[in-house]
């Protein structure tokens, strides 16, 4: 299925000791910020989920997107990603229908199973039985969802009589699943509407379609692209932006490192220096014209690329962001109208 190629900011809501703010502050900003690029024309909002971070990475990504459902109309809304196993299916499955109502139908979840070992030990969970858990749980959730009764005993989740009401609006709420293991492509080929990932290695999910007789046609590819940004002038671009980009850098290379769990041989991401940083092309930014290019290959080599997700990073400015997220409405976006 070839669908036009739309563009969306993830919100995470951090708070830098570098730049400290005051927190409530911080969020209604940053709320009133995703409903901005609404405004602007960006086609989706997505809010992560990560715990016992220093730097206050978001926890809570369905309460965000209510709130950020409340002041937009059109954006779709999604978590991305949730860590789907720390949830009660029945919980998960009633908030998301909630958020879709509020939000009159443009709520979509993207789930993973997540990396790090001590946010399960926190939940009181076994980190290795996350995948298990994440399979059980989507059994529920998408047989709720789907309006049945459910009665279920599995070695994770014991359920009796549980039943959606309200119902979800749509039959379901669209589901993505992330991760980048085979097992983690196969999950995403049995379960999902979509990936969520690298669409370099989105031919693995296409592979896993074809094995499950479902049609790679109908295929749907969501990719985070955090680390790039669209300029009209690069080289100062770099200057101003890199110390954001590598914080986000940085914090994600430490979580990935606790446990080398993330599915990925050689993960790119490893904590540096500034100076190290800028020069390891881990940031990308394009001129608006190179940016046109660059997606328009992207989509044509992956033509179920659907959306692609950059990030405001934390610490920059409101009318910074503004200031290149405008930019990226006026002389990128329309050539993918």
């Amino acid at each position: 299925m070839t669908t036009r190629l739309t563009f969306g900011y993830l919100y995470d809501f951090r708070n830098p000791a570098q730049w400290p703010r005051d927190w409530s502050e911080l969020y209604e900003e940053t709320i009133a910020l995703a409903a901005w690029t609404e405004e602007a024309g960006f086609d989706a909002a997505w809010v992560p989920e990560h715990h016992l971070a220093s730097d206050g990475y978001v926890t809570s990504p369905l309460m965000v997107l209510a709130a950020i459902a409340a002041r937009t109309k059109k954006i779709r809304l999604g978590s991305a990603i949730a860590l789907a196993p720390l949830y009660h299916p029945l919980r998960f499955a009633e908030d998301c229908v909630a958020l879709d109502l509020i939000s009159g139908g443009r709520a979509e979840m993207a789930l993973a199973i997540g990396y790090r070992r001590k946010e399960y030990e926190a939940y009181g969970l076994d980190f290795t039985k996350r995948g298990a858990r994440f399979d059980e749980f989507l059994q529920i959730v998408q047989a709720l969802w789907a309006g049945e009764t459910v009665d279920f005993e599995g070695q994770h989740f014991t359920l009796k009589g549980a039943k959606l009401m309200p119902p979800a609006p749509r039959g379901k709420v669209p589901m993505h699943i992330g991760g980048f293991a085979a097992k983690a492509l196969a999950r995403v080929a049995k379960y999902a509407d979509g990936y969520f990932g690298d669409a370099d290695v989105s031919h693995i999910y296409l592979a896993k379609l074809a094995e499950l007789v479902r049609d790679p046609a109908q295929a749907r590819i969501l990719a985070p692209a955090l680390f790039e940004v669209v300029a009209d002038d690069p080289e100062a671009a770099m200057e101003e932006l890199a110390p954001y980009y590598h914080h986000v850098n940085n914090t994600y290379g430490e979580f990935i490192a606790e446990d080398n769990a993330i599915g990925m041989a050689d993960a790119v991401l490893s904590p540096m220096s500034l100076e190290a940083f800028k020069a390891s092309g881990i940031l990308q930014i394009f001129t608006p014209d190179n940016a046109v290019a660059r997606y328009r290959t992207m989509k044509a080599d992956h033509p179920a690329l659907e959306h692609l997700m950059f990030m405001r990073p934390p610490g920059l400015s409101v009318p910074r962001f503004q200031a290149y997220a405008q930019l990226f409405a006026d002389k990128v976006m329309p050539a993918f109208a």
